[in-house]
């Protein structure tokens, strides 16, 4: 395939605007593949903001970004105009510290994370070691979304070892600060055994808000609602005070708000927001509330004057 001078231009465009362009599928806060989800969660974890292009939405720059930088997968980082590579290669960078220097970043701190492990979990974990094959070793990786796995194989060399419950666990560089203070634990009840993993790092629990709640902290300007209603139901029955709505033009710049603001989330009868408030705690948000009953509930029991639908 050929690239057009006019894509060409377009992304030698983007290369000069921004020193670090990932482009990749979906976009850092909802990537739409795993490769794209790492790369983008290293990038968040160094820089935070930088340019992203989602190739997605846009097959001509997919294409095209391959032709240019003649590598054939996204998703592909660029720094100071130069193509890095893909996801295992700046998986690999970030690991040994290659990246924090391209970046222009201090070299990584290599201390391992302090982690609890209970003697029954030790043991449990022991007993997997112990069925693996010749040379594994026991990984530990804690995702953007502190969701934690473990993995038995082969050491890299470039792992951080945590030495915990006379186990030695390996882990690669951007997990180890979203493993800080673990606990791991082994539960037997009712549902089975398994290991607990307790993370102090992982964002609160969305908690629930009645509409009377929702009300006095409205008065009070104590916290930011957002709608996320399709604009057919928010134009029958319109939320009466200041708010947000969550949309594809408005997605973005909110999940770019402080991760410290307090987020009621509305819906019409409180399930649609409960999980917008759940995607929205996956991005590190630390205070968010889902409004219980919704749009119709503030009808009944707040403003009548709301239409129910």
């Amino acid at each position: 395939m050929s690239l057009s001078p006019e894509t060409r231009a377009r992304i030698e465009q983007l290369l000069g605007d921004n020193r670090v362009v990932l482009f990749m599928k979906g976009r850092p806060g909802a990537p739409q593949c795993g490769f794209s989800a790492k790369a983008a969660g290293i990038l968040d974890s160094l820089i935070g903001r930088y340019a992203h292009v989602d190739v997605l939405a846009d097959p001509e720059l997919r294409e095209g970004i391959k032709v240019y930088g003649q590598w054939p997968t996204i998703p592909q980082l660029y720094v100071g105009g130069e193509l890095v590579g893909g996801s295992d290669i700046i998986e690999q960078m970030h690991n040994s510290g290659e990246l924090h220097e391209a970046l222009g970043l201090p070299a990584p701190d290599r201390t391992p994370p302090r982690i609890d492990v209970t003697p029954a979990a030790a043991e449990a974990i022991a007993r997997a070691l112990a069925n693996g094959e010749a040379g594994d070793v026991l990984h530990l990786a804690v995702d953007p979304r502190f969701n934690a796995r473990f993995e038995l194989r082969p050491a890299t060399g470039q792992e951080i070892v945590a030495e915990a419950g006379g186990l030695r666990i390996h882990l690669d560089l951007a997990s180890v600060p979203r493993a800080r203070g673990l606990r791991i634990d082994w539960v037997e009840d009712a549902r089975g055994a398994g290991l607990a993993i307790h993370n102090p790092n992982a964002p609160p629990p969305v908690k629930a808000m009645t509409v009377q709640q929702l009300h006095d902290h409205v008065i009070a300007g104590s916290i930011d609602v957002i709608d996320v209603r399709p604009a057919s139901a928010r134009a029958i029955a319109p939320f009466p005070h200041p708010h947000e709505v969550l949309d594809e033009t408005t997605r973005e710049r909110l999940e770019a708000l402080p991760k410290d603001l307090p987020l009621a989330f509305l819906c019409h009868h409180g399930n649609s927001s409960r999980q917008a408030a759940e995607y929205f705690r996956g991005l590190g948000f630390h205070d968010l509330y889902n409004v219980e009953g919704g749009i119709d509930a503030w009808s009944q029991h707040i403003d009548p004057s709301v239409p129910r639908y």
